[in-house]
């Protein structure tokens, strides 16, 4: 096939013609700083209060609680650093999961040189979190539980509302990640009984760059930024309102496609790993069957390496991932993976396809075919697998 395949939309989303269209006067028309009093200037205020709007009203809450970050990793850092500095009287304990983005494991290893304790809760064989295990790992000095909405390398979708009523019950701060779900799934901040979540603005075909965190009101968090006064003074720095734009027009767009578009997707996602645990052996489905994000398929292929297979799809026009794009410069198995008890051996063969409405049957087609092709010869190289045709 001549033209590109693109199942990378975990990694990234293509910006929507109609998000860039509502970018480009404000980057050299209406090109005022929202800060200045002027008319010019307050023309561009009003763009980003719409803006903050509209991502309030897809998340259940109001727009004073919405604050515009650099991104997704920017607003997990901001949630738990910036919670532990304001709640470290009450204590110096926090939990997570071991399957997080290393956006929040990263941040919570940065904590624990400074002092902090984290806890590290299990998830089951699919990726979900043990609520038993989080449940007993709460201490009186616990300030707060960061468990992400969906997994990004499985998919997996977790008891979120569980979780924030095991959160409000002992009263304790509940941030989630919800830079893969936020625009996939429906949430509802209050009925979720989510304090602070992390959204990204390049996961539902907005710009890359921008992102946002929303904190409930009354959550005595600082800046993380400082310097001015933007962003209701929590935030410093001239606000990047064409993005800001493109990141509500984005969401608008995915609120309004939601129903359909996610249909699409889980669609397109059952027929690719229907074909592919039919037609390649000794492959696995990682993460939940049905409790998954609608565009996520990740799979576990023994006696290969994953690495090679991404290299000869791309050689084939396919792009696709061994698990977070983040992570991909790493030789190391996936965290995620080992996780969930796949052995290295097994986790360093796998492979994510993630896709969005634009993908048809035919890609899929192809894709498999390849995949098929591909893993065959792996195999026929591999010593592993010659030794095990061989016991057979």
């Amino acid at each position: 096939m001549e033209k590109k395949i693109y199942l990378d939309n975990a990694a990234t989303t293509k910006t929507k013609p109609e998000v860039v269209d509502a970018m480009l006067p404000y980057f050299s028309e209406l090109y005022g700083n929202p800060s200045s009093v002027y008319e010019f200037a307050t023309q561009n205020k009003k763009a980003l209060d719409e803006a903050r709007l509209t991502i309030a009203n897809a998340l259940g809450t109001e727009s004073a609680e919405i604050y515009f970050t650099g991104g997704g990793t920017e607003a997990d850092n901001w949630a738990l650093i910036a919670t532990a500095e304001a709640y470290q009287d009450k204590g110096k304990h926090i939990i997570t999961s071991k399957i997080e983005h290393h956006a929040v494991l990263h941040t919570c290893e940065y904590l624990q040189k400074r002092g902090f304790e984290i806890s590290y809760i299990d998830v089951d064989e699919y990726g979900i979190v043990k609520l038993d295990q989080l449940e007993k790992a709460i201490r009186p000095t616990t300030i707060l539980i960061s468990i992400m909405f969906a997994n990004n390398e499985i998919g997996t979708i977790q008891p979120i509302k569980e979780i924030g009523e095991i959160a409000k019950r002992n009263k304790i701060l509940f941030h989630t990640d919800a830079v893969q779900a936020f625009g996939q799934l429906d949430i509802d901040v209050d009925d979720l009984g989510i304090d602070m979540l992390s959204a990204s603005a390049h996961k539902l075909n907005g710009p890359k760059g921008i992102g946002c965190l929303y904190i409930r009101k009354g959550i005595k968090i600082r800046s993380f930024i400082h310097g001015g006064a933007q962003e209701r003074g929590r935030r410093a720095g001239t606000e990047n309102v064409p993005f800001a734009v493109g990141f509500g027009k984005a969401v608008e767009l995915a609120m309004t496609t939601m129903k359909e578009r996610t249909k699409k997707e889980t669609e397109l996602r059952e027929y690719l790993i229907k074909r592919v645990l039919a037609e390649v052996p000794y492959t696995r489905l990682n993460g939940h069957r049905s409790k998954r994000l609608p565009n996520n398929a990740n799979f576990s292929f023994q006696f290969i390496e994953g690495e090679s297979l991404l290299i000869m799809l791309d050689m084939n026009n396919i792009c696709a991932s061994s698990g977070s794009a983040c992570t991909s410069g790493s030789l190391d198995p996936s965290h995620v993976l080992l996780s969930i008890g796949l052995p290295h051996e097994i986790a360093h063969g796998s492979l994510r396809l993630t896709l969005s409405e634009a993908n048809t049957i035919e890609e899929l087609d192809y894709t498999v075919d390849k995949i098929k092709e591909i893993v065959d010869k792996l195999r026929k190289m591999s010593p592993l697998y010659e030794d095990f045709v061989r016991r057979r």
